[in-house]
């Protein structure tokens, strides 16, 4: 089974108490990534955070929002400094007797003024506060590493495609390669009679001749080992753990080996079979730095 590392969580919780939502998105990336924006007074437990959040996402960059308030009396979503409140009342009243005026809005301007209102989400959040918000914080996970399931099943569905279409490719090789050979013999020949022109036929000379050409041009190995790298690709596939990084290696060996036969092809037939598989390879590349 195979994790994308792109994937979309949502959980909510409300009572009489709190109302919590958590948004999670996540994209690929070689490590974890967090960035959590919550709160201010659950700041300090990004680090609580990340070990949960590596514990079932394991890795990528993962973007999470909380929104919290607390419905509880004692606990107001404002603080209003009333002290600095007097003081900004009576030095505005202060001021209008100066100048011989009364103003009705003394009272909202004072309100206003600077760091009289503040936000309650200054102070550290309660212990049951936390609680509660793991909880929900937990369920976000869990939904989105299931959105990272259900992705990693269309990916697995993309990479068989691929896989096949390399394999067909490389079917369609095997079949060429006697045609191949007896081009590249016929070629060898003609040539060779060319060069001795009117000299007689030397047989021990051009069956030398063969065998380098046909060692130099040889894929069997080549065609061995790649079918190799496709087989495996097939078992990580099948296997029950998502292994992106060894997608990766492996994807790096079929290229290598890909790439050896078209530059020993030296047929124009060959050589488009090698550009189809060129192009299935690249997919699978690119999708396969978004599994986990």
């Amino acid at each position: 089974m195979i994790k994308s590392m792109t994937g979309f969580g949502l959980a909510a919780f409300e009572d009489q108490n709190y109302s919590i939502q958590i948004e999670i998105k996540t994209l690929n990336s070689k490590f974890l990534d967090l960035s959590f924006r919550s709160p201010r007074q659950f700041s300090d437990k990004e680090t609580e955070v990340k070990t949960l959040v590596a514990s079932i996402l394991e890795r990528g960059k993962v973007n999470i929002s909380v929104e919290f308030v607390s419905k509880k009396e004692e606990e107001l979503p404002i603080v209003i400094q009333e002290d600095l409140f007097e003081r900004y009342f009576l030095k505005y009243s202060e001021m209008a007797a100066a100048v011989g005026t009364q103003s009705p809005d003394l009272f909202k301007l004072a309100l206003q003024s600077p760091n009289v209102i503040l936000s309650n989400t200054e102070k550290s959040g309660s212990k049951e506060a936390w609680t509660k918000l793991t909880e929900v914080l937990v369920q976000a996970l869990e939904d989105c590493d299931q959105s990272r399931i259900r992705e990693g099943r269309v990916l697995m569905e993309k990479f068989t495609e691929n896989l096949s279409i390399i394999q067909n490719s490389l079917d369609r090789i095997k079949d060429l390669i006697p045609i191949r050979k007896e081009r590249l013999r016929m070629k060898i020949k003609n040539n060779f009679s060319e060069w001795v022109k009117e000299q007689e036929f030397d047989a021990n000379r051009f069956e030398q001749e063969l065998i380098y050409y046909f060692e130099k041009l040889d894929i069997s190995e080549e065609i061995v080992r790649l079918e190799a790298h496709l087989k495996l690709f097939a078992e990580v596939l099948e296997s029950g753990r998502s292994e992106g990084k060894k997608m990766g290696f492996v994807s790096q060996e079929l290229g290598r080996e890909i790439n050896t036969i078209g530059s020993k092809a030296n047929d124009a037939t060959i050589q488009h079979q090698v550009i189809n598989m060129k192009d299935e390879l690249e997919k699978i590349k690119e999708q396969a730095l978004n599994i986990l």
